[in-house]
């Protein structure tokens, strides 16, 4: 099966069980400073699993675009990808384990209404319990595994590190008040040969390549109390994750990610231009140097293309940081694979093609990607260049890390350059420098990366309402085509980047203070209202740009709804009044972000 028949199939699926289908949120999430990207169908539902009603209903089912940045080094083997799309459906307080399981495994195996995938080769996982937290085991699940028909010898049982989820880990690491519960993961046999190495006995949580995990449900039922012990929460939720990509691999029966049909066109490029042929045997796991650099051009070029499509530009910060790494590490596997001239962009023009029906912002974007693409491509050539300067200064004393890390040069073209010059570099102490590096910079970033709910301090709502205030000045004062193309809140400030081609004058900055801090003299209301999406787009509420929205949205109106101030799209949180603004609003800095965006930081002091 095609990508768009797995996900057209599952979401009918769910559908025909009740379930609403409602669009994918955003690749960058908007007012959430803990997280750079979307990176789970999770993430954005959050709120509704903690107990805020959701406007579709209590059963719920999409298709989220993600983005994982946590193991972009490991990107070139048969399944791991930077972006990738996980299928979802939620129960908010309705059906649960009874439901849940026995509905994916008919989906996994029905020949009419699913995958149609062979009964013999599914695998699933249940939790085994926890003796430090004294939570105990999932009997539950495998009763209900066996009900089905999955036989003793393919369910295993696996501790809190494998088979239990919350936000903060395993049970014994859960705060008071956080939820969490067992999981129930389901994996796929590709009858690959067991690689001795990693481990005697091969099982699903094998590292060797026979068994994929195709998709696992969490069960929410727990919330632990301030003595530590474990209560049953009044409301239990089901949340399911599938990744697509590999559901389909399962269809083809190949567990290579990169043989489904949307890196076709993309591959093909890279197969012409390198005069090279991508294996297509092994049940796709080959992992030669030629295998590996193709898989990460095609899957760093398909994440940029999404990520530019998102409104994103390569820099030395934040989202764009790591677009700009990912297309310099396709920038070097191209040049492993022999393509001397610029290719990027003709290996990115097929993914706005293989997702036009779905994601038609992509091909809409066509020529801002490749725009992109080429100058980056230009750009880290003259990185490169710079590089070999600083190596023929280094004369005998190559620092490979420095090179590495300063510059953005390969330690692998260090390396080789070094040999030729008859010299040598220890390249396992050069890779333990860059790993060490790579922890430290790993663990600054956590916070970043870890994803879930925003700071929801009370500082960080007040800026979060005082942001709908700045655009719409910024609308009054620059003209009504300004809109938002990113935010950041914390609880120190806040940062808004929209789109505008000049430099603001101090007398704009002046006005657009003067506007904002207004409406917080006023003591304006603040009131969230649900409405059909088609009401809200008359009424002129402000939302993002491209952005899918489900038919029943929230909107936040700052003022009398008959004459409000700001109109906005927005989940909230928010303050019930501007009044609740303490303190003067003031600019701190305007600048540039991007080429035609503006970004402004602001405080309430």
């Amino acid at each position: 099966m095609t990508l768009n028949e797995v996900r057209h199939a599952y979401l009918e699926f769910f559908k025909a069980h009740g379930h609403t289908v409602i669009p994918s949120s955003s690749l960058v999430p908007e007012n959430d400073p803990t997280t750079l990207f979307t990176s789970s169908g999770m993430q954005p539902l959050v709120p509704y699993l903690l107990g805020q009603p959701h406007p579709s209903g209590s059963r719920i089912a999409d298709s989220q675009m993600s983005i994982r940045t946590g193991d972009i080094e490991e990107v070139g083997d048969n399944r791991h990808l930077t972006f990738f799309e996980m299928l979802g459906n939620w129960s908010l307080g309705d059906y649960f384990k009874q439901e849940q399981l026995p509905w994916f495994y008919e989906f996994l195996t029905s020949q009419e209404e699913g995958l149609g995938l062979d009964p013999q080769k599914i695998y699933v996982t249940t939790f085994s319990g926890d003796e430090e937290s004294g939570m105990s085991a999932d009997k539950e699940a495998v009763e209900i595994w066996k009900n089905i028909g999955i036989p003793d010898e393919r369910i295993f049982s696996y501790g809190a590190k494998k088979n239990w989820w919350s936000r903060a880990g395993t049970p014994t690491q859960m705060p008071v008040g956080e939820i969490g519960g067992p999981d129930s993961e389901v994996f796929y046999d590709f009858g690959i040969p067991h690689d001795p190495a990693f481990g005697e006995k091969c099982h699903p949580n094998c590292d060797c390549g026979r068994f994929v995990e195709i998709g696992n449900s969490v069960f929410m039922q727990f919330i632990k109390n301030a003595d530590g012990t474990f209560s049953e929460l009044p409301k239990k939720n089901v949340d399911f994750g599938g990744g697509l990509e590999r559901l389909t691999t399962a269809t083809l029966l190949n567990s290579d990610s990169y043989l489904t049909d949307v890196f076709d066109s993309a591959r093909l490029v890279l197969e012409t231009r390198s005069a090279k042929k991508y294996p297509r045997s092994d049940l796709g796991k080959n992992d030669g140097v030629d295998t590996r650099s193709f898989r990460i051009v095609l899957d760093h070029i398909r994440a940029a293309s999404f990520m530019i499509a998102s409104g994103i530009k390569p820099s030395n910060t934040e989202q764009g940081y790591i677009l700009r790494r990912i297309i310099r590490r396709a920038i070097r596997e191209v040049d492993k694979l022999g393509i001397k001239d610029t290719v990027l962009a003709e290996v990115a023009e097929g993914f706005g093609d293989a997702y036009a029906n779905v994601y038609p912002f992509v091909q809409e974007s066509a020529t801002v990607i490749c725009d992109e693409l080429r100058k980056e491509e230009a750009q880290f050539r003259k990185t490169l260049a710079n590089g070999l300067r600083e190596l023929d200064k280094m004369g005998n004393t190559v620092d490979a890390f420095m090179l590495s890390t300063t510059y953005g040069f390969p330690i692998e073209l260090t390396a080789e350059i070094a040999k030729e010059r008859g010299l040598s570099i220890d390249l396992d102490a050069v890779q333990k420098q860059v790993e060490e590096h790579q922890a430290l910079s790993r663990a600054g970033a956590a916070q970043k990366f870890a994803g879930g709910l925003a700071d929801s301090s009370e500082q960080t709502v007040k800026y979060h309402t005082a942001h709908h205030l700045i655009l719409k000045a910024l609308q009054m004062v620059l003209g009504p085509e300004v809109h938002q193309r990113g935010s950041n809140i914390t609880n120190e400030r806040l940062r808004i980047d929209f789109s505008y081609g000049q430099k603001m004058t101090p007398e704009q900055i002046a006005e657009v203070e003067k506007i904002v801090n207004e409406q917080i003299q006023k003591a304006l209301p603040v009131e969230q209202v649900m409405m059909p999406k088609e009401e809200a787009e008359k009424i002129g509420a402000e939302h993002e740009f491209g952005a899918k929205y489900p038919d029943t949205v929230s909107v936040y109106f700052i003022g009398p709804r008959e004459n409000a101030f700001s109109v906005e799209f927005c989940g909230g949180p928010h303050i019930e009044n501007t009044s609740e603004l303490i303190g003067t609003f003031k600019i701190l800095k305007e600048e540039a972000s991007s080429a035609g965006i503006r970004r402004i930081k602001a405080v309430l002091e």
